[in-house]
Formats: structure tokens, C-alpha cells, sequence
């Protein structure tokens, strides 16, 4: 059954976006954790499965018929393994997740020099911010394969959840604050990230790629994003519509289709001016006059109110 499992995960996609693929160390002890737990569960399974047949037969159906002893009330035996048993399983399964849950830790680096790269969940489609080199992009995540990622997320609209099955687990991002995922890629390969929380009529279309490539196509990648759009105010004011991809590049003059935008980045502290536009410190100028405002995200372009 195990062993059968990721066909089922593959059947409808051609997209990797389940951990019984793993593409990476996180997802791999997500898997292996599985298949831990299946494991010694079946210590408590299968004599149930096996038990329950052979007693129907045994004392109900077999000629002769099992012995009938109205006297026989308790068993030392009996009892130490229906309820030692059990705790012993309980036990083992609580270490393992205790050691999991330790060791995919999503704050905990991988690795020296991780790759850095901000989110922004937004009305229904993601931005991705490339500081160091200096871009971004919508609805496209590209990671070198081999270097750890360490990515910071936030929200421009309501609470939203990020999830990359095959590369990493879920966490939650809300505006005004900050959550981080680390992970990374030990193979090439192209996976589906999405947001799991409902936030609207787009929910089901906020999805986005995730392209781990080789060191030198990932550099190639980075190269093709240096001209084009930029991500400036105005651009973002577009994006924070209540709009899927296809229809925000039809507002930003491009075609209407579902490709993701690479952009180049105007200020290297776009992300901190949008997490900094939610607090209410004194003279704060990213509060409602940058990058949209705090309110619901409108239709029209600027509309932050």
C-alpha cells in the first residue's frame, strides 16, 4: 500500500506536489516519518485483522465448537498485551514525532549562506522577492538546487497558508508579521505550491511553481529577469487587486494567460515596507500612503482605502 501511494499522488498533475515524491531533506523525514508510523502501527493492525477471523472460526464455526468456560474471568497474559502493547506504541510513536518535530524545525537554517527570498500572499496570487538579486517575480519560485532557502513570508491581505508539499511543510503568514520556511532541493524538478487557507473566489487558483534547477540555470534564470517590468508602487498597487495571474497581467498591458511575470525590483526594501505598513508607529510613512494602504484590497488600481 506504501509503495503504491505516490502513484495515487501523481495521477492528476504533472506537477510534483506530494511528499511521497520528496524533493528534498524536509519533505524526505516527512516521508520517512510515514512510513515509521505505518510500520508500527500495524504491530497493533494486523493482529486485529488476523485475530478476528480466526475467532469467528474458532469459537463459532469449527467443529468441534470452542470450549465453553463460564468461570474463566481474568488473564494476566491477556491483559499485559492488550494494554502494554498499545502504551509501548504510543510511546515510540510520541518519541519519533517529538524528534520529526525537532528536527524539521521550519525556523532552523539548513546550512550555511541560505538563499533568501521573501513572499507576499496577496488576492489570489503570490510574490516572490529576490533582495540579493535584485528581482521578482509572481507566481514562480525558482530555487538552485543544493543551497538552502530560507524564506520569509507575509501577507498583504488576509491570513494565508503556504504550502510546497514535495519540498517542505505549511505555515501560516499574517499581515503585519513575518514567519519563515526553511528547506531546500536535492534534485531538479518542477513542484506546485499553494495557499491552503480560503480567502476568496480566486482561492482555488492561487497556486504557484516551483523550479529547483541546476546552479547554472538557475543563474540564467536570474539573468532573464533583469529587464521588463519593475516592481514599484504602481505595479503593486495592480497586483493587490482581488485578481488571479491572468487577469492581473491583462491590467499590467500583457497578455492574458496564466505565465508567471519575472520583474526587476525598484527598491531592495519593498517587503519591509509592506510588513511596516501595518504598525502604528509614530510618523511611520508606509502607513496607508505606500503600497496599497492596509485596507481591503479593491478592484481599481490604487484603491487601498
Amino acid at each position: 500500500m506504501a509503495l503504491g501511494l505516490p502513484a495515487v499522488a501523481y495521477a492528476n498533475s504533472g506537477l510534483e506536489q506530494s511528499f511521497l515524491q520528496p524533493m528534498g531533506p524536509v519533505a524526505d523525514e516527512q516521508l520517512n516519518h510515514l512510513l515509521r508510523v505505518i510500520g508500527i502501527t500495524m504491530i497493533v493492525i494486523l493482529p486485529v485483522l488476523i485475530g478476528v477471523p480466526y475467532i469467528l472460526w474458532r469459537y463459532r464455526y469449527a467443529k468441534p465448537k470452542g470450549d465453553y468456560t463460564p468461570e474463566w474471568e481474568f488473564s494476566k497474559k491477556l491483559e499485559w498485551a492488550l494494554w502494554g502493547v498499545p502504551v509501548l506504541v504510543v510511546i515510540v510513536l510520541a518519541s519519533w514525532l517529538w524528534y520529526s518535530t525537532e528536527k524539521l524545525d521550519p525556523y532552523q537554517p539548513l546550512g550555511p549562506e541560505p538563499l533568501q527570498v521573501q513572499a507576499i500572499g496577496l488576492d489570489w496570487k503570490w510574490v516572490f522577492i529576490y533582495p540579493e538579486e535584485g528581482i521578482a517575480t509572481v507566481n514562480e519560485l525558482a530555487i538552485p538546487v543544493d543551497r538552502p532557502v530560507e524564506l520569509t513570508l507575509t501577507t498583504d491581505t488576509v491570513m494565508q497558508s503556504l504550502l510546497i508539499s514535495s519540498l517542505t511543510g505549511q505555515i501560516y503568514a499574517m499581515p503585519g508579521m513575518t514567519t519563515k520556511l526553511n528547506f531546500s532541493a536535492t534534485r531538479t524538478g518542477e513542484a506546485e505550491g499553494e495557499n491552503t487557507q480560503f480567502n476568496g473566489d480566486g482561492f482555488g487558483r492561487q497556486k504557484f511553481i516551483v523550479r529547483a534547477l541546476e546552479p547554472a540555470d538557475y543563474a540564467d534564470w536570474v539573468a532573464s529577469g533583469s529587464g521588463g517590468l519593475t516592481l514599484d508602487e504602481p505595479t503593486y498597487a495592480i497586483l493587490r487587486r482581488q485578481t488571479v495571474l491572468a487577469d492581473a497581467r491583462k491590467d499590467l498591458g500583457l497578455e492574458k494567460t496564466a505565465q508567471p511575470l519575472v520583474m526587476t525590483l525598484a527598491q531592495p526594501d519593498t517587503f519591509d515596507q509592506i510588513v511596516a505598513k501595518y504598525r502604528d508607529d509614530d510618523g511611520n510613512p508606509a502607513r496607508e500612503q505606500n503600497w496599497g494602504g492596509t485596507g481591503r484590497p479593491g478592484n481599481q488600481t490604487g484603491d487601498g482605502k
